[in-house]
């Protein structure tokens, strides 16, 4: 019984696995900090201090990825991190790098060990950083990928239906691009956060910075929907937050991903290309084609720095090239070929 039960759990709405941050999301680790080392491995207990020390600072998921960072180096030179040299972090940047690694792979990981370091540093076990001394690779900076506007709505459109499950995804996806949330914001949401009828929604981002995104009157129309008709179907445990999954707990990440891949897969889109963070994109991309300042995106974005909106600039300005090589008479016309080719 206990494992039927288990077993409808995961197929409502939940994740098994995925991947670690910075990376495409997927089905491929444990999530969480539950990557502990191998029972036979010799255990560094300044490594471990380090690590109890940081989960009380950082998230959960960040604790992972540093540790699977400084495993990694750890199992490359066989022994101890706190007692490495240059040479070894040259060897193990070289051995990586031969793997074909990313660069922004790379640059993590060896950022991850020069911080613990300075940990060792800082507590007197070392005095000196041999991981200030290694040049971080130069990472490529990607440009964010955008769906276009009818495929939006073709992965808003998958979401229909009167069920209460349907009901809160669509108010999801809604709010994901009717609003440009990052995934933990919109998991963040309690169901005040969203006044349907001024059409603004209230969001807590990075650093606990509050600040009031409106509503468009699809997004809306769709929370108001799930308030009314979908939530007080999932809501068993009288939850404060806005989106429940089918238990009645709140909705987390890793439900999310779930829940868009799902719709994707039914819109006919690449399941394993869409998640919650390209709708964030999208709406913010979208806005710009628009004639949205850029200005008024960075406030509805929460984003600290205006350098990291304008990168949706070059986007629009790659998408109004390629529809202006498409569609112009003159763009479209060969160019004359001179006597010489004839």
């Amino acid at each position: 019984m206990r494992r039927a039960r288990k077993s409808r759990d995961q197929e409502d709405d939940e994740y098994p696995r995925e991947q670690g941050p910075g990376e495409e999301p997927g089905l491929a680790r444990r999530i969480g900090p539950r990557a502990m080392p191998a029972p036979d491995s010799p255990v560094d207990v300044d490594l471990e201090r380090y690590l109890l020390l940081l989960n009380a600072r950082r998230s959960p998921r960040t604790v992972d990825a540093y540790r699977r960072d400084l495993a990694s180096f750890a199992a490359f030179r066989d022994g101890k991190v706190g007692e490495a040299t240059v040479e070894d972090l040259e060897g193990w940047l070289a051995a990586m790098r031969a793997k074909g690694l990313a660069p922004s792979t790379l640059a993590r990981r060896v950022s991850a060990v020069r911080t613990y370091f300075r940990h060792l540093i800082l507590i007197g076990t070392r005095s000196d950083n041999p991981a200030a001394e290694i040049q971080l690779p130069r990472r490529g900076r990607r440009l964010p990928r955008a769906l276009s506007p009818a495929d939006t709505e073709r992965l808003i459109d998958a979401a229909t239906g009167s069920t209460p499950r349907t009901l809160r995804d669509r108010a999801l996806v809604e709010l994901l691009y009717g609003a440009g949330l990052r995934v933990s914001e919109a998991m963040g949401l309690e169901k005040s956060a969203v006044d349907v009828d001024e059409r603004i929604v209230r969001v807590h981002g990075k650093g606990g910075k509050e600040r009031l995104v409106p509503l468009g009157r699809p997004a809306a129309e769709a929370a108001r929907r799930y308030l009314a008709l979908g939530r007080p179907h999932l809501d068993r445990r009288y939850r404060p937050e806005l989106f429940l999954n089918a238990r009645g707990g709140p909705l987390t990440r890793a439900g999310a991903f779930l829940i868009l891949r799902r719709l994707a897969e039914k819109a006919g889109l690449e399941p394993e290309r869409v998640h919650p963070h390209l709708l964030r994109h999208s709406f913010a991309t979208h806005l710009l084609e628009g004639g949205a300042d850029l200005r008024s995106v960075q406030e509805m974005l929460g984003h600290a720095d205006l350098g990291t909106t304008e990168r949706y600039t070059h986007i629009s300005d790659r998408r109004r090239r390629e529809v202006y090589f498409l569609a112009h008479p003159h763009a479209r016309r060969e160019a004359p070929r001179s006597d010489a080719t004839k």
